[in-house]
């Protein structure tokens, strides 16, 4: 039993040090982030994939932020951004917003199981959508 707590206590902290300290955002730098490219009539601004994290809930986090093609990754600690989790409404984590030139296009929450309802496929195919839409 106690090497079994121990695996899960490995995993789980193996959950937050996987994704490295320099894609963790905060209130500091949040709008500096997702707003980065959003000048007018900029065709190269990026598509910014936001994950809002708790330590309470890594078990559940978005692992799969390594396998996301032609957008940014950035998660966010929510004790760390209380006023970005006030303003996008974060109630449940993991919470998933994807940004496009400044502006929140779309949103994925966990539910009240505080499990994310979408995999990679469908984050991927909105980053798509909202790729292609972007190019008009």
């Amino acid at each position: 039993m106690r090497t079994l707590i121990l695996l899960l206590i490995s995993a789980l902290a193996h959950a937050q040090s996987n994704v490295p300290e320099k894609y963790w955002i905060d209130d500091s730098n949040f709008e500096d982030v997702v707003g980065n490219n959003n000048a007018f009539g900029d065709d190269n601004n990026e598509t910014i994939v936001v994950e809002f994290w708790a330590k309470f809930n890594e078990a559940n986090c978005f692992n799969e932020w390594k396998q996301i093609k032609d957008a940014s990754y950035y998660r966010v600690d929510i004790s760390k951004a209380p006023q970005a989790k006030k303003k996008y409404r974060v109630r449940m984590v993991p919470t998933v917003l994807v940004f496009k030139s400044g502006s929140m296009e779309k949103i994925f929450k966990a539910g009240l199981d505080l499990t994310l309802p979408v995999g990679l496929a469908e984050i991927q195919e909105a980053i798509n959508e909202i790729n292609l839409a972007s190019n008009f």
